[in-house]
């Protein structure tokens, strides 16, 4: 059994402590914001906040995260049902095709306001390099991410730095 709180509720699961922590997160809490991409770690889609930052579920196992608040997608939204700046600049821009990726897309950029509040074009794009889009909408990926800058630290979108 292992005991992990995930978007501030603390859950106990029948789980191995090398299980990763995408398939408790999927199948036994039902969450289907962290998607199963390649699950090595590389493609993004299974990205969640683990105490702020940035970590791919598909590759942590859940043993480790005893004492450590994970967030995904869903722990985004506010109480009242308002989405996170992040993830209304992506609904802003449409950054959105299939939309696999997007939870990853959403999480990388959450993490890097997290720890830069207002991060310039440089670093936004080296947060996100390591994240994949099948369908090509990095433009407006890259337009939401701006504009999630613009929301979360004041600046209007698109600001040079």
């Amino acid at each position: 059994m292992q005991e992990i709180t995930v978007n501030g509720t603390r859950h106990v699961v029948q789980a191995a402590a090398e299980t990763p922590l995408l398939y408790v997160l999927r199948n036994d809490l039902g969450l289907n914001g962290p998607k199963y991409g390649c699950g090595l770690g590389e493609c993004g889609a299974c990205t969640v906040l683990v105490d702020g930052r940035a970590a791919r579920s598909c590759s942590v196992p859940v043993g480790l995260l005893a004492g450590r608040a994970v967030t995904t997608l869903e722990g985004l939204v506010a109480p009242d049902g308002t989405p996170d700046p992040v993830q209304q600049a992506f609904i802003d821009a449409q950054a959105a095709q299939c939309g696999y990726c997007l939870n990853g897309m959403i999480m990388t950029v959450r993490a890097l306001l997290n720890v830069n509040p207002a991060p310039g074009e440089g670093e936004i794009r080296e947060a996100l390099r390591h994240n994949l889009c099948r369908c090509g909408t990095h433009v407006e990926i890259l337009q939401a991410a701006r504009r999630a800058c613009g929301v979360s630290c004041g600046m209007p979108c698109g600001a040079s730095r």
